[in-house]
Formats: C-alpha cells, sequence, structure tokens
C-alpha cells in the first residue's frame, strides 16, 4: 500500500510540475506576443508625430491686418524672445504680465513677447490683444493655436516662431519670479564662453527649494514632484539635471532651433524629452537656482498628469530604443 501511495504522489507531484511548467511557458509566451505587439504600435503611432511648425498669423494693430509669424530658421533680429504658453490663462495672465512688462522695461536689450493661446475656450486671446495695443505688436504677439496641443506643443509653435538670438519659455502663472532672469541669461552666457560653442540650455530649478523648504507646495504636489523626478532618472535616464519640470529655461537660438524641431511630445513630460535630445546632440546645460511660488489655478490634474507623465517617459525611453524616433545632427551645425 505504501508504495502505491508513494507511487500516485510522485505521479502527482509532476504532474503538477508539468503543468506549473506549461502555465509559465505560455505565460511567457503571451508575454512576448505582447511585447512585439507593443513594439509594433509604439514604432507605428510614433510616426504620428508632428514636428511641424505652424503657418500662423499675428495681429498687427497698427494696420489692423494679420501677419505671419517669422520662422526660427532666419536670422534672429532682436535680442530676447518669451515664449508663454496659455490654455484658459484670461484670470492669471494679465497678473503676470503687468510683473513682467515693468521688469522687462528696465533691460538694455531689445525684447519680444509671444503669448501661445493653446486652444483655450475663455477670452484668454483677448487679453492678449489688450495688451498688444497698449505696447504694440513688435513687442508682444498673441499665437492661437487652432486647437489645445499640450503644453509642450504650445511651446514648441512659439519657439519655432521667435526671433530672438536667446529664447526663453515661462510659464503664464508667473510662479518663478521674472528677476531672476538676469541670472538665467548670465548662466547661459557663461556656459557658451566655457565650452566654446553656440549650443546651450539655462534651466531654472527649484531643487535648492527643496532643501531650503521655501517653496510653498501642496503635500500632494511635493509627493508628485518626488515620484516624478524618480522615474525620470530611472526611465528618462536624465542624471545631470534635478528639476527638469520647472517653467523657466532660456536657450541659445542655434540649441532651441536643434531641440524644438526635433521635439515630438507634447504635453508634460516634453521637458523631459528636451534633455534627452540635448543629451544625444551633446547640447550643455546648466541649472540656475530661481525663487519659485506655488500659484493656485494649475492645469496639472493630480493623479490623472503623473500617469499620463509616466506613460510619456516611458514611451520616450522605448521610442529611442527602438529607433521609432530619431535626433538628427544637421542643426548642430553654424554658419
Amino acid at each position: 500500500t505504501m508504495p502505491t501511495t508513494t507511487l500516485l504522489y510522485t505521479i502527482k507531484f509532476e504532474l503538477q510540475m508539468s503543468l506549473l511548467l506549461l502555465y509559465t511557458l505560455f505565460g511567457t509566451l503571451l508575454g512576448l506576443i505582447c511585447f512585439i505587439i507593443f513594439l509594433i504600435w509604439a514604432k507605428q503611432s510614433a510616426s504620428k508625430s508632428n514636428r511641424t511648425r505652424l503657418q500662423l498669423n499675428y495681429l498687427n494693430v497698427t494696420s489692423g491686418i494679420e501677419e505671419p509669424f517669422p520662422s526660427i530658421d532666419i536670422e534672429p533680429s532682436i535680442d530676447m524672445t518669451i515664449v508663454v504658453p496659455a490654455y484658459n490663462e484670461s484670470q492669471r495672465l494679465p497678473v503676470f504680465l503687468d510683473v513682467l512688462f515693468p521688469y522687462m522695461s528696465s533691460v538694455n536689450y531689445t525684447y519680444e513677447i509671444i503669448v501661445v493661446d493653446d486652444g483655450s475656450k475663455d477670452n484668454t486671446v483677448e487679453v492678449v490683444h489688450e495688451y498688444t495695443k497698449k505696447y504694440g505688436s513688435d513687442v508682444i504677439r498673441c499665437m492661437k493655436l487652432p486647437c489645445n496641443r499640450g503644453k509642450g506643443g504650445a511651446i514648441r509653435q512659439g519657439v519655432l516662431s521667435a526671433r530672438g538670438k536667446q529664447i526663453l519659455f515661462a510659464d503664464a502663472d508667473g510662479a518663478t519670479d521674472i528677476r531672476d532672469l538676469e541670472k538665467v541669461r548670465k548662466a547661459l552666457e557663461n556656459l557658451l564662453q566655457q565650452h566654446e560653442t553656440d549650443f546651450g540650455i539655462a534651466a531654472g530649478s527649484r531643487a535648492h527649494l527643496q532643501e531650503e523648504a521655501t517653496a510653498n507646495r501642496s503635500f500632494f504636489r511635493n509627493i508628485l514632484m518626488y515620484g516624478f523626478h524618480m522615474f525620470v532618472f530611472l526611465v528618462g535616464g536624465i542624471s545631470n539635471i534635478k528639476d527638469t519640470q520647472c517653467g523657466f529655461k532660456l536657450f541659445s537660438r542655434p540649441a532651441a532651433r536643434a531641440l524644438f524641431t526635433q521635439l515630438n511630445i507634447e504635453r508634460w513630460a516634453f521637458d523631459v524629452e528636451l534633455f534627452v535630445i540635448a543629451n544625444i546632440l551633446g547640447i550643455k546645460a546648466t541649472e540656475v537656482a530661481v525663487n519659485w511660488e506655488e500659484v493656485d489655478g494649475s492645469k496639472l490634474v493630480p493623479i490623472f498628469s503623473w500617469i499620463e507623465m509616466a506613460k510619456d517617459l516611458f514611451m520616450i525611453r522605448t521610442r529611442y530604443l527602438i529607433g521609432a524616433w530619431s535626433v538628427s545632427h544637421k542643426f548642430m551645425k553654424t554658419e
């Protein structure tokens, strides 16, 4: 009886192990098939990425007619372009512009402000036109996108139509103190001189505020920030920049052209792709500590925005690895 029982247990054990092996092989095969399908989808959907510059017009308040925005491909005609992305910003934008104009009136270089209306449903365009009437369309212009593209898409269109030798993008909420622009400019100029190059980025950074605890962020936003930074390091491969998401970045014109012409991501994670492209091209970047304070009315939606950014980071990594996205060095040539 005992040998028979032992034999039955042995047979049962071997059957269980065989089933376990079969399930493992099936699961592995299924996972491999899903992975292959994912790679095919990632490559095919990547081709839908729109890098083109839209042919858009701005209102010339002097003549009353619309004129085309220039291209970044031509020679710069002024010193500084400030690009401000705006989506339903009729309330917060005037507060920022009322601080921005007095500061810019004190600088000793020429400038323009391009407010990019990202398909707003409020009267953001009309608000900008009031400032255009006051200061002139040579100083502030409104670029109205036909539909909402996302923050990255809006900034890209503004940058690709900039006239400045240097190009800054700044958030419409004015969370970063505009007076820090001067030290960001000096940091960029020092970077270009140090490396004897025309290509460079000076990125405003709030990393020091984490240590000094002077940033008035909500608890949830801090959790979101730390989680995102860790994900940027692990998935995005960015280790040389501590704060990729600060909405205050200054580019030399050649660097802006090389980066934004090849940018694919149009929403929250676009900053990360900018640094990925910069690393591939060997464009140097430096971080500059800026004064920053959270402003009510953020378009960042908790949980959903984090998931969207995580997905975009993963897709950035995947698409560059499989060659669905590529970076050209042709823009690194200077005349």
